[in-house]
């Protein structure tokens, strides 16, 4: 190695300012940023040779094929937004290796209080995790997201939880403050960040069954039809959008009580081979949307954030862009794999004391082989390479922060 030589690897922020939510930088290659020079750009990021990718009135997209991860097209792929629901997606990624589907869940009155976008959940031992992983992803329950947080530990645990997994899949852009993405200070991901979560998710079984599917049973208790209020009819839905595809669910009228939710991606079954994955709204975020269907053997991912109005339409269009220019042009930058575990062979701490500390009982529960926390590298001049150890539900009037 050449004297004087010196690289840093940014692999995740140090605990104290990870615990306190500031910002992780993205990994720089040259001048760029992760995933390629070009994917540095503010503006529409295209490959030559080919047709231009469709218009979007999206602040930020991402077009890639989720089989190379090579990125075809891109507007503003590191630019902070708020995410909406579309935060879900890291939530899901995040738990569903973590929780046993078949852990019966009782929800605290708190998460079934929750704001915005609501499955109905009650503070009684009726659900699994396999139904409220489906709420949360099919009609964006927050009250759900709440429950399962409750599940892991704690928002607090689940929180830190989703972070490390960011930090793990190189999502640098992303600092999640909440479980279901509701407006919060600080919170914020990226087109580049949501494609690589999505590309994460769909590797996971579970994950591709619930966003794939179109309705579903949700349990409801005994009395539901009793105690039941009549659903709030100010027209939104999900986190605030516009509500116009239905109804809130009737449960049946015997038991085994539930009621059927419908997922609330309208190209599932609209459009040729969609896989599914999430949408979302907040007056904040606007419209935002991570969706990936498959063709003759390929995926493609297509994300948009910060729209002003109806995507569904742009989003199918740049999904066939993407089918038709996949392998014909150059990409314009990369999807990067996950950060790779330390080793003690490639450690530049493994030399130092190791210190045990005995696990907690509910730190033993969680995901084993999870990404560390911290992982900053230097190389100097003479040193070896390495790593540093280191539905449809019930709708609840929110409180709009922006009022």
């Amino acid at each position: 190695m050449t004297s004087g030589l010196i690289t840093t690897a940014l692999l995740g922020a140090p605990p104290a300012a990870q615990a306190r939510g500031l910002p992780v930088p993205w990994r720089v290659e040259g001048n760029g940023a992760i995933g390629g020079d070009r994917l540095s750009g503010h503006g529409i990021i295209a490959p030559d040779g080919v047709p231009a990718p469709p218009k979007t009135e999206a602040s930020a997209f991402v077009v890639a094929d989720a089989d190379t991860g090579a990125v075809l097209a891109a507007k503003d792929p590191h630019g902070h937004y708020a995410p909406a629901s579309t935060l879900k997606t890291l939530t899901a990624v995040t738990l569903i290796p973590r929780l046993d589907k078949d852990l019966k869940v009782k929800p605290s009155e708190k998460a079934c209080n929750v704001e915005g976008s609501a499955v109905g959940i009650v503070p009684e031992p009726i659900y699994k995790v396999d139904d409220l992983m489906r709420a949360l992803l099919m009609v964006s329950g927050n009250d759900a997201a709440v429950a399962l947080a409750e599940a892991n530990g704690g928002m607090r645990r689940t929180i830190d939880d989703m972070n490390e997994e960011a930090r793990s899949l190189q999502a640098y852009d992303t600092v999640a403050k909440t479980p279901h993405g509701l407006d919060e200070p600080g919170q914020r991901s990226s087109a580049y960040d949501l494609a690589l979560i999505a590309r994460a998710g769909l590797k996971l079984p579970a994950f591709r069954e619930y966003i794939s599917t179109k309705v579903a049973k949700f349990p409801a208790p005994k009395d539901y039809g009793k105690k039941k209020k009549k659903a709030d009819r100010d027209g939104q839905d999900d986190d605030g959008q516009s509500r116009d595809d239905g109804d809130s669910p009737t449960p049946t009228k015997s038991p085994p009580a539930y009621y059927e939710m419908a997922n609330h991606n309208k190209l599932l079954g609209t459009y040729k081979g969609m896989l599914g994955v999430k949408n979302g709204w907040t007056s904040k975020a606007l419209g935002s949307f991570v969706g990936a269907a498959r063709r003759d053997g390929h995926t493609i991912i297509v994300v948009v954030m910060h729209h002003p109005g109806g995507f569904w339409e742009e989003v199918a269009h740049l999904l066939d862009w993407g089918f038709a220019v996949r392998g014909k042009a150059a990409p314009v930058g990369q999807l990067v794999g996950p950060a790779p575990s330390p080793t003690p062979s490639s450690s530049v701490l493994a030399a130092r004391p190791a210190t045990s500390v005995s696990p907690s009982p509910a730190a033993a529960a969680g995901k084993q082989g999870a990404a560390p926390r911290v992982a900053t590298l230097v190389l100097g001049a003479g040193l070896a390479g390495g790593l540093a150890v280191v539905g449809y539900g019930v709708v609840r009037r929110r409180r709009r922060a922006d009022a």
